[in-house]
């Protein structure tokens, strides 16, 4: 079952991802029930599915298959579907619901409650790597080096007095404390929505009321002059491998959504060209953060590369990473040996040997 769509501004990105995901699964072994998610929250079967998903023609498969999938359809309930009372058992649920109200812990949690496998991190993971306050705490505890950063609550932001304004003097001393350039994040957000990188305190200020649009919860977050450097991992919490790093070279001021989705600027090297040990040594602190922060299936950890500096911050981990062809996540497995088809027949694997270890008795 693959489930795609959902309630955040991600929506779109993973109707694109899942597009690619079932184009890419086997269809002689697995039988594909896509499963949309609107915006709304309401679960629908698409009807007519994809053609493409009952052939076991894979090019045909490719071929047939829209830019994103449509998610329209008759509405369902979806713990039925997930315990297989209605016929269509779920052997493995694939979430490809990036941000908020899917890669954050909760539909993580209903497929717990719904006994079933699932592909990815599990709800404490999820939850975790999702709200980057969380994930930064979490990080300092572990050792893990990281750009200096602050953050904020919506009381703390706006002025009480005024709520369409800044609370006076916010702006001038988180400049003075993190310094400009700095970047202004939602918390809780992905794909880089709601991100601005500012120069000056208007500008942190528009930063903020831009991402209060998407979150109570702020990220202020110093500039780090660095190289982009990500790095893939798979595997179990205590037993993770990574692949060889890949560098990202933004086509604008930074790896924005457009870079990511949209105009596909950015030039990705994989692997990137870095020094034997340096290679070594981001793959191993990718290890670090995925066991720490209790990663498990997959995840893409992402670092800046300060050099001469500090070496290697921690940006980010993502516990549902882009699948589109543009995405950095298979093209670093496929760089390693691991085919984009295989990877997902990898994932599929590690779930559920997961789900069977993990099995309370009944």
């Amino acid at each position: 079952m693959v489930l795609f769509g959902g309630q955040s501004a991600e929506h779109d990105v993973s109707r694109v991802t899942a597009r690619h995901v079932i184009a890419a699964l086997d269809r002689e072994r697995f039988e594909v029930v896509p499963i949309g998610i609107t915006r709304d929250g309401a679960w629908v079967r698409p009807e007519p599915a994809p053609a493409a998903l009952l052939s076991g023609d894979a090019a045909l498969a490719v071929d047939a298959l829209p830019d994103a999938l449509a998610v329209d359809g008759p509405e369902v309930d979806p713990l039925p579907m997930l315990a297989g009372d209605d016929g269509d058992a779920a052997v493995v649920v694939l979430p490809l619901l990036h941000g908020p109200m899917g890669e954050d812990g909760t539909v993580q949690g209903l497929l717990e409650l719904a006994g079933v496998p699932y592909v990815g991190s599990g709800v404490l993971g999820s939850a975790l790597a999702m709200d980057k306050i969380a994930a930064k705490h979490m990080a300092s505890a572990l050792g893990i080096p990281q750009a200096r950063w602050r953050g904020l609550h919506r009381s703390e932001v706006v002025d009480p007095g005024a709520a369409d304004r800044i609370r006076p003097g916010l702006a001038e001393e988180l400049a003075a404390e993190l310094g400009l350039p700095a970047f202004v994040k939602p918390a809780n957000m992905g794909s880089s929505i709601g991100i601005s990188r500012v120069t000056d305190v208007d500008g942190l200020e528009a930063g903020l009321r831009a991402a209060l649009l998407h979150d109570e919860w702020l990220v202020v977050e110093e500039g780090v002059a660095g190289r982009e450097i990500e790095v893939a991992v798979l595997g179990h919490t205590e037993s993770p491998r990574a692949s060889v790093p890949g560098e990202i070279v933004p086509g604008a001021e930074f790896y924005d959504y457009d870079d990511k989705y949209a105009t596909g600027a950015a030039e990705l090297r994989v692997p990137a060209p870095l020094s034997t040990a340096d290679a070594d040594g981001v793959r191993d602190l990718a290890c670090r953060v995925f066991t720490g922060m209790r990663g498990s299936g997959m995840a893409r950890v992402d670092f800046f590369l300060e050099d001469p500096g500090r070496g290697f911050l921690l940006n980010e981990m993502n516990t549902i990473p882009g699948f589109t062809p543009i995405s950095m996540f298979p093209k670093l497995w496929t760089a390693s040996g691991l085919p984009y088809p295989a990877l997902l027949d990898e994932l599929l694997g590690l779930a559920l040997e997961r789900h069977r270890r993990r099995a309370l008795p009944r």
